[in-house]
C-alpha cells in the first residue's frame, strides 16, 4: 500500500509491542512479537515501536528480530536519554530498512523531583544531549516529554524547543497518566504548535485512566497532531492506551468532522489484528468493544433487528466487512422480534408459516427468557419439536415443579390443561422424571408404558437445551413417539411425554396416524 504524502495524513505509530506489552501479566517471546509485528505490517501501520531494547536481553532480541524480518513499517525502539540506552537501541533496530530512535525524559514537577531527582536545568540538558546522540545514528528521531499533561507548560516547551534545535523531527506529547480531558488536550497541542518553532511533526500518546484516551487522541488530531500513538485493543499500562481501531474508524467514518484527514490503514485487517493480539497476550476483548468486539455488529433488540434487516445503515454506522468482521449478526434472544426469528429460520433453510410459525415463535420467546442466546442448533431443535407436535392438543403443560435428592423421595407438582380444564396434580416416583410422567398419567387417565427414553444436549454449556425423545405404548397397543425441548431436563421430559399422549388422543379421536399429517413447513 503506497502511503500518501499529504500534510493532512495522520501517521499511525503502533506501540502494541512496547507500551502494550507493559500491561500487567503480558510477556511475549520473540516468536509471538514477530507474529504480531507481521500482522501490523499487513495492517499498514507507519511505525512499529518494537520494544525497549535496554530493558532486557529478551526485549533486545525481539526488537532485533523484528528489525531484521519485518518489511514496510519504520521500526522504532524506545530509549531513555542516557547515551548507553541510545546506543543499545540503535544496535537493536540497525538491521531494519527504515529506523527511528524514540527518546524521552519526564518534565513534570512530580516526576523530576521524586523519580529522576533532577533539576529542570539538568532535564533540559539531558534532552538536548540525547537527541544529539540519536541523530548521530539516524535522521529520524522522536522526542517525548513524559507526563506532559502535568508538566509546567513553559518549561516543557523549552525542552521541546531544545529537542527540535538538536534534530528531533517528531515531538510526541504524552498524557502518560491519562489525566487530560479533550478540550484542554486540544488546547495544549495548539499552544505547543504556536510556541515551539521549527519543522517537526507533532504527535500524541494518550492513556485511558479516565476512559478518555481515544477522545483525547482525536481532539489532538483536530488540533493539528499528525501522528497518533496507539495500540491494538487499547492494551497498555494500567487502564491501557488509545485503541488504534477506534481512532482509525472514527476518522474514516466522520470525514465531515476530520475534513481532508487521511489514514492509510487496511481496515479490513483490524479484526484479525485484534484476535491475534488477544490470543497471544491472553487479554480477552470485551464483548461490547467498539469496532472489534464480538457484539460490535450484533443486534438482539427486535426494533433494531427489523431495521437492520430492511437497511443495514439504520443501526450500523460502519460496514462490518470494512473492519474484517464479516456480516451483521442477528442474535436471537428474549428481545428479538418475529421478523428476525423468521429471517433466521429462512437462512437456516427452514420454511415454516402460519400457525406453525406463530407456535414456534411463542415457544422461542418462552425459551429465550431462560437461555440468554439461542444458537442455530437450538432453533432447529425447537422448530422440529413444534412441527413434530402439530396435532390437536388435548393436553397442554401449564407448569411443573419437581423435587429430588439423595435424602428425599422424588416428587413432582404439575398443572396441565386436559381438554381445556386446568388440572393440578402431584405424584412421587423413582426420580423426578418418573414422578413427572406418573403425574401426567394420573391427570390424563392414559395408561401404558415408556419403551424408550433418551436425552441429548442440543449445544454445549450449562444453559444448553435438553432434547428429550421417548416412545410410549398405550394400554390398548398404540405406539407413539414424543419430543420435548427445554433448558430443564425434567420439563423437557414432561413435554415429550405430553406430546406422545397428544398423539394417542388424536388417534383415538380420528383414527389417523399423526405422523402422516401434512406439515405446514419443511426443513431443507
Amino acid at each position: 500500500m503506497e502511503k500518501s504524502n499529504s500534510p493532512e495524513r495522520v501517521i499511525i505509530f503502533d506501540t502494541t509491542l512496547r507500551d502494550g506489552e507493559q500491561s500487567p501479566g503480558i510477556s511475549l517471546d520473540v516468536g509471538e512479537k514477530l507474529e504480531i509485528a507481521e500482522q501490523l505490517a499487513r495492517l499498514g501501520v507507519d511505525y512499529i515501536e518494537a520494544g525497549f531494547p535496554i530493558a532486557s536481553q529478551g526485549d533486545f532480541d525481539a526488537v532485533h528480530a523484528i528489525a531484521s524480518a519485518v518489511k514496510g513499517p519504520v521500526i522504532c525502539g524506545l530509549s531513555r536519554t542516557a547515551h548507553k540506552d541510545i546506543d543499545r537501541c540503535w544496535e537493536a533496530i540497525e538491521p531494519a530498512e527504515k529506523r527511528r530512535i524514540h527518546t524521552f525524559i519526564a518534565t513534570s514537577p512530580t516526576h523530576m523531583e521524586h523519580k529522576l531527582r533532577m533539576t529542570p536545568e539538568q532535564v533540559l540538558e539531558e534532552a538536548a544531549s540525547a537527541v544529539t546522540r540519536a541523530r548521530e545514528y539516524t535522521d529520524d528521531v522522536e522526542f517525548s516529554p513524559e507526563d506532559a499533561s502535568r508538566s509546567e507548560f513553559g518549561f516543557m516547551c523549552d525542552v521541546l524547543q531544545a529537542a527540535v534545535d538538536n534534530g528531533a523531527g517528531t515531538l510526541n506529547i504524552p498524557d502518560t497518566v491519562g489525566f487530560a480531558t479533550p478540550m484542554e488536550w486540544a488546547q495544549r497541542i495548539k499552544d505547543i504548535r504556536e510556541r515551539v518553532r521549527g519543522d517537526y511533526v507533532i504527535s500524541t500518546h494518550c492513556h485511558n485512566d479516565l476512559g478518555l484516551a481515544v477522545a483525547n487522541s482525536l481532539a489532538a488530531v483536530g488540533a493539528g497532531a499528525r501522528q497518533v500513538e496507539c495500540t491494538i485493543n487499547g492494551i497498555g499500562e494500567r487502564a491501557g492506551n488509545a485503541a488504534m481501531e477506534e481512532i482509525v474508524m472514527a476518522v474514516n467514518t466522520r470525514p465531515d468532522i476530520y475534513t481532508g484527514i487521511d489514514i492509510d490503514i487496511r481496515t479490513e485487517e483490524l479484526a484479525r489484528a485484534s484476535r491475534i493480539v488477544s490470543r497471544l497476550t491472553g487479554y480477552p476483548v470485551q464483548f461490547n468493544k467498539a469496532v472489534v468486539g464480538r457484539n460490535a455488529f450484533a443486534h438482539e433488540s427486535g426494533i433494531h433487528q427489523h431495521g437492520v434487516l430492511n437497511e443495514r445503515t439504520t443501526y450500523e454506522i460502519m460496514d462490518p466487512a470494512a473492519v474484517g468482521q464479516g456480516e451483521s449478526q442477528i442474535v436471537l434472544g428474549k428481545h428479538s422480534g418475529r421478523a428476525a426469528f423468521k429471517d433466521t429460520l429462512e437462512k437456516l433453510g427452514i420454511d415454516i408459516k402460519g400457525d406453525a410459525l406463530n407456535s414456534a415463535f411463542t415457544r422461542f420467546k418462552e425459551l429465550a427468557d431462560r437461555k440468554v442466546q439461542l444458537t442455530d442448533a437450538d432453533l432447529e431443535a425447537l422448530v422440529v419439536e413444534e412441527m413434530g407436535g402439530n396435532v390437536d392438543h388435548a393436553y397442554e403443560l401449564v407448569s411443573i415443579s419437581a423435587q429430588g435428592g439423595s435424602t428425599t423421595t422424588p416428587s413432582a407438582d404439575l398443572e396441565i390443561n386436559v381438554s381445556g380444564e386446568l388440572v393440578a396434580i402431584s405424584s412421587e416416583g423413582d426420580g423426578m422424571v418418573d414422578a413427572s410422567c406418573t403425574a401426567i398419567k394420573k391427570a390424563t387417565g392414559v395408561e401404558g408404558r415408556l419403551t424408550d427414553y433418551s436425552v441429548m444436549s442440543v449445544t454445549g454449556g450449562v444453559d444448553a437445551l435438553a432434547d428429550v425423545t421417548l416412545s410410549f405404548v398405550s394400554e390398548d397397543g398404540l405406539k407413539v413417539a414424543g419430543r420435548g425441548l427445554s433448558t430443564d431436563v425434567v420439563e423437557a421430559s414432561a413435554r415429550a411425554f405430553i406430546a406422545a399422549l397428544n398423539k394417542v388422543a388424536h388417534i383415538r379421536t380420528t383414527g389417523d396416524d399423526p405422523n402422516a399429517i401434512e406439515r405446514p413447513g419443511h426443513i431443507g
